[in-house]
C-alpha cells in the first residue's frame, strides 16, 4: 500500500497525545496524474508549529507560470479535510474556505498565479471553529463569511516575501483562538489514523468494532466534526492508495489490488475508480507512466 505516514497506524505524540502528523514533502498520494502535474507547477509543504498543530496538518503552497503555455486542469481526489487557501491568480485573489470535496477536485491553471493553504487535519477545522463542518461540503466560500476575526489576514499572508514568513504568520493567527480540550476530537483523530494507515480497514464495522462505537454515533461525529461520512473517508482513502499504485506501475493484477483495497471485485473496483477519477485504472497506469518517460527522458541525458 502506499506509504502515507513516516509512522506506524495509531502512532502518537507522547506529549499532545495525537496521531504525528509529518510532513512528507514527496508524497503524491491524492495527486492525480502527479508526474504531469508536476511539469506545470511547484508543490512545497511546511510544517505547523507546536502551538497548532493540534489542528493543522501542514501548510502548502503551489505556484504556476503558464504564460505562453495552454491551460492546465489539476485534478485531486482531496483528502477528507477542510482547506483555508490564500490565493492570488487571474481568476480570483482572497481568503477562501474549501470544505471537504466528495469528488474529484478540478482546478484550472492558466497565466501565473499561487496559492498558500492551511490543511487542517480531519476534523481539525470543526474542533478549532466550533463550526458543523458538513455545512461546507463540496463548496467554497470566503473566508470572511466563516471567520469574520480574519480581516486584513489574506494581505498578510500574500504580502509575506516566503512561504516560512507566511507560515510564521499563520501559526500566530491561529494560535491567538484559546482551544478548549475536546475529547471527542481526539477520538476522531484516532479513528481517521486508524483508517488512514491501516489498509485491512475497509468497512465501517470493522471501525465500530475496533472502536466500540454505535455506527450512528460514529456518522453524527463524522458529520459534525469531518465533512463526510465514515463510509466515505474508509472509500476515498482505499481509492487513493489504489491511484497511487497505478501511478507508480502497479498493474499486473488488478484483481489482488481490487480485493487488497477492499472491493468486492476487479469490476467492482474498475466501476469505482473509473467514475470518480475519469478513466479506467489501466488507462490511469499508461498515462502516469508515459508522463513519467516524459519527466525522465528530460532529466537523464540520452545515450548515444
Amino acid at each position: 500500500m502506499s506509504d502515507r505516514n513516516e509512522t506506524m497506524p495509531g502512532s502518537t505524540d507522547s506529549a499532545s497525545g495525537l496521531p504525528r502528523n509529518p510532513v512528507a514533502p514527496a508524497d503524491t498520494t491524492g495527486i492525480l496524474h502527479p508526474d504531469e502535474q508536476a511539469k506545470y507547477r511547484s508543490l512545497a509543504r511546511l510544517p505547523a508549529g507546536p502551538a497548532v498543530d493540534r489542528f493543522v496538518e501542514w501548510y502548502w503552497s503551489v505556484r504556476w507560470d503558464l504564460h505562453g503555455r495552454p491551460p492546465y486542469r489539476a485534478e485531486v481526489l482531496s483528502y477528507p479535510s477542510v482547506n483555508v487557501t490564500f490565493e492570488r491568480s487571474a481568476t480570483r485573489t482572497g481568503g477562501f474556505v474549501t470544505g471537504v470535496c466528495t469528488t474529484k477536485f478540478i482546478r484550472e491553471l492558466h497565466g501565473a498565479g499561487e496559492v498558500f493553504g492551511v490543511r487542517f487535519r480531519a476534523g481539525g477545522f470543526g474542533a478549532y471553529t466550533g463550526l458543523d463542518v458538513g455545512s461546507f461540503r463540496d463548496t467554497t466560500v470566503d473566508l470572511i463569511d466563516v471567520m469574520p476575526e480574519a480581516r486584513g489576514l489574506t494581505d498578510r499572508v500574500l504580502d509575506s516575501a516566503t512561504d516560512e514568513q507566511r507560515s510564521a504568520v499563520l501559526d500566530e493567527f491561529l494560535a491567538a483562538r484559546p482551544a478548549a480540550g475536546d475529547p471527542t476530537y481526539l477520538l476522531v483523530l484516532r479513528i481517521i489514523d486508524a483508517m488512514a494507515g491501516d489498509e485491512r480497514l475497509t468497512r465501517v464495522d470493522q471501525i465500530t468494532d475496533r472502536f466500540g462505537i454505535p455506527t450512528r454515533t460514529l456518522q453524527r461525529m463524522f458529520r459534525r466534526y469531518v465533512g463526510a461520512g465514515p463510509k466515505w473517508v474508509l472509500r476515498r482513502y482505499r481509492l487513493q492508495d489504489g491511484a497511487e499504485l497505478l501511478a507508480r506501475g502497479r498493474t499486473e493484477d488488478l484483481a489482488a489490488l481490487a480485493a487488497e483495497l477492499g472491493y468486492f471485485d476487479q469490476a467492482h473496483f474498475s466501476r469505482e475508480f473509473t467514475a470518480e477519477v475519469g478513466m479506467a485504472p489501466l488507462e490511469y497506469a499508461k498515462n502516469s507512466l508515459r508522463s513519467r518517460n516524459e519527466v525522465t527522458a528530460k532529466v537523464l541525458p540520452t545515450r548515444t
